[in-house]
């Protein structure tokens, strides 16, 4: 069986181990592949591999040899899934495989936000406490997290556990989700309407997909509805909130911070008014890229191999379960 992986450095810089991907056939690793490359480097793989690299229908029509297509992510829109089903290629992605992580980098920008470690640690090291001359200071009041609410958008496995975590610092929980169901048994929770979540809560954090009806899911109308100094955080999808509106909020002081591991368009252009916008922490889509994490998603890709090698494929996306034995 011949592997092949289109882009695999940003997964795997040289941190982690592909053995549990190469124990099962010939692997091949590119650390990135250009656009025009794509059909040329996946043309002799039986299994194909990519994170980001987008594969379309005119690569897909020029890989006769692909029989799956696994994406060595949650997200898998990068992919013409309905191109592979033509194929009758199975695309699989790996999910649930850094959930503590995306929730302790949830907390650790809300910390942020609320503590301004950072910004405190800059201000001593520019000699700033010296200059003061007193026993301590403050450049912004820190806000302490218990008694506040978290209202929490998309009750999957990270958003229960952001629950959890946001529970321990003495915070009551709201959450919202198509399918209310299994309530945690930490007191105080509850569902509730996603109008009532936002108007309820002093946090509110983003765990649910990116889909036509939760696109731009928080915009002005959204912002209107919030408390007033409410803090937003989002570690899902840059396209759920409409950053210029948030950006206006922002600056207007309706919203009190923003923490957002992701943007609309990444890397983000110039213009992305969240770039000068008041009170905000933006890190670079890194929430999932603990070594831990990234391991994971290897060994669960390669589980989705076997899966599908031996008849029983898992985490199909496209609805295909075709199996088609190669050597």
């Amino acid at each position: 069986m011949k592997i092949v992986v289109l882009d695999g450095a940003v997964l795997n810089p040289g941190d982690v181990d592909w053995g549990p991907i190469s124990d099962i056939g010939e692997l091949r690793v590119h650390d990135e592949t250009p656009p025009g490359k794509v059909a040329e480097r996946a043309r002799n793989a039986d299994v194909l591999l990519l994170n980001k690299t987008p594969l379309k229908r005119k690569d897909i029509e020029k890989c006769a040899g692909v029989k799956l297509v696994c994406v060595l992510a949650t997200g898998y829109n990068v992919v013409d899934i309905e191109a592979c089903a033509e194929k009758n290629i199975p695309v699989c992605n790996v999910v649930a495989y850094g959930v503590d992580d995306v929730a302790q980098h949830t907390m650790a920008m809300l910390l942020e936000l609320c503590r301004h470690v950072s910004e405190h640690t800059e201000s001593v090291k520019a000699g700033e406490w010296k200059k003061i001359n007193m026993w301590c200071y403050w450049k912004k009041t820190p806000l302490c997290l218990e008694g506040l609410t978290m209202g929490i958008v998309g009750f999957g496995s990270i958003g229960r556990r952001v629950g959890e975590l946001a529970h321990a610092f003495g915070m009551s929980v709201l959450a919202n989700c198509p399918h209310p169901k299994n309530p945690p048994n930490y007191s105080p929770f509850a569902f509730v309407p996603l109008e009532q979540l936002l108007a309820s809560s002093d946090v509110i954090s983003l765990h649910c997909p990116l889909t036509a009806q939760t696109r731009e899911i928080i915009n002005a109308g959204a912002f209107a509805k919030m408390r007033d100094g409410a803090i937003l955080l989002n570690t899902s999808r840059g396209q759920l909130v409409n950053e210029a509106d948030a950006a206006k909020a922002l600056k207007s002081g309706k919203l009190r911070a923003l923490g957002t591991d992701v943007l609309s368009t990444e890397p983000p252009c110039a213009s992305n008014p969240l770039l000068k916008a008041p009170n905000t922490v933006i890190t670079p889509h890194i929430a999932w890229a603990t070594a831990k994490a990234r391991q994971n998603i290897i060994a669960l890709t390669a589980e989705n191999i076997r899966r599908w090698k031996h008849g029983t494929p898992v985490n199909v996306v496209n609805g295909v379960n075709t199996t088609i034995s190669c050597s």
